[in-house]
């Protein structure tokens, strides 16, 4: 590979992030407000370390498909149709691309991700609940 030549894994993410509307922070606490629904991806150690999202569903990216499939049993409460607005947050905004692509693959056309993710959440000064202590 030459220098400055993509890697594959730069191509697959400018692909996924080719058909998403991407949030910046504000843009996705507005949808929040206006009833979109957060989906924080990031595993546990993240949470336990930077805090988390008021209002957020935390799914662990590795069940995201199965808890917000509206067709699937194992959905969570939240997955109440193909016409959600799902806003994914991970911690920098790069597993959340992916994540929202495969969740239009779903049929879940209205799903996105936050640009920069938890972190650029957190540096726009949006609320933000601190780590669970002692639990």
């Amino acid at each position: 590979m030459s220098a400055g030549a993509a890697s594959r894994v730069d191509a697959l993410l400018a692909e996924a992030r080719s058909g998403l509307a991407r949030l910046t922070p504000h843009q996705a606490a507005a949808a929040q407000r206006d009833g979109a629904l957060l989906v924080d991806i990031r595993y546990a150690a993240l949470r336990d370390r930077d805090g988390t999202l008021p209002g957020a569903l935390v799914v662990e990216r590795n069940e995201l498909e199965w808890r917000l499939d509206p067709t699937c049993p194992h959905r969570a409460p939240q997955a109440t149709g193909s016409e959600l607005f799902v806003v994914v947050v991970c911690d920098e905004g790069y597993a959340s691309s992916f994540a929202a692509r495969s969740l239009h693959r779903l049929g879940l056309r209205r799903a996105t991700d936050l640009a920069g993710g938890f972190q650029a959440w957190r540096a726009a000064g949006l609320p933000v609940l601190p780590p669970a202590r002692g639990t």
